[in-house]
């Protein structure tokens, strides 16, 4: 990897890992296998920076008067599984609790940045009646702008490692460095996406939820040091 100095590593790894964290539309159509995406078979290129174990803070999301409005149409009560926190000012916030990023020059290589970042034991419910729905342990892909988690049904797992919110960084706002060594973005839209949408309708016996519905805008918190 190429030598950078303390500060400079310290904020290209924040603001590379943030970039992830937030799942900004990355040339997500390229292979998964970098080594053959060179068909001239040569050595994949050094990244420009790697964040090999991800830990703390968190990310929350300030959840949309439209997505609540849904859900009150549809009767449906939010609630917050596991670790999972749901503030007065209506954010679901999440811990960070691991995963790991990959920075690439941009060009060099499709997707340019590559990983995973997890947010195990925690999530959010959904609850109709006697009927409740946990989405859990979400985990975003950074190469493809998804988030994926686990999906239970009244206790009882229903889908595992489902594609269920889209996310959108392109009203990302810049990065604000934060208390105690930490680094903020806030601005990216997630999106309810294709696969939940037919899930929770099929659950709940709707049609109401639809592809694409701004679920809220994500706030991330990472630690840099």
């Amino acid at each position: 990897m190429r030598l950078l100095s303390n500060s400079y590593r310290s904020k290209a790894i924040a603001g590379i890992a943030a970039a992830a964290l937030l799942g900004l539309p990355l040339a997500a159509c390229g292979t998964d296998d970098p080594a053959a995406a060179d068909e001239g078979g040569t050595s994949t290129p050094a990244p420009v920076a790697e964040v090999n174990d991800l830990s703390g803070e968190s990310t929350a999301v300030l959840l949309d008067s439209g997505f609540v409005d849904a859900l009150t149409s549809l009767k449906l009560t939010p609630g917050v599984v596991g670790d999972a926190e749901l503030t007065e000012q209506g954010s679901l916030v999440f811990p960070i609790t691991g995963g790991n990023v990959t920075y690439y020059e941009p060009g060099s290589i499709d997707p340019y940045v590559q990983g995973k970042i997890d947010h195990q034991g925690s999530g959010f419910s959904l609850t109709a009646g006697k009927t409740v729905v946990e989405l859990t342990n979400f985990s975003i892909d950074p190469g493809t702008s998804q988030l994926f988690g686990d999906v239970a049904v009244n206790g009882k797992p229903a889908v595992e490692d489902a594609f269920l919110f889209q996310l959108d960084g392109r009203t990302l706002k810049p990065l604000q460095n934060g208390p105690g060594g930490t680094a903020i973005l806030e601005g990216t839209k997630v999106e309810i996406s294709p696969d939940a949408a037919a899930l929770l309708n099929d659950t709940f016996g709707t049609d109401a939820v639809t592809e694409g519905l701004l679920v809220g805008i994500a706030t991330i918190t990472i630690n840099t040091k």
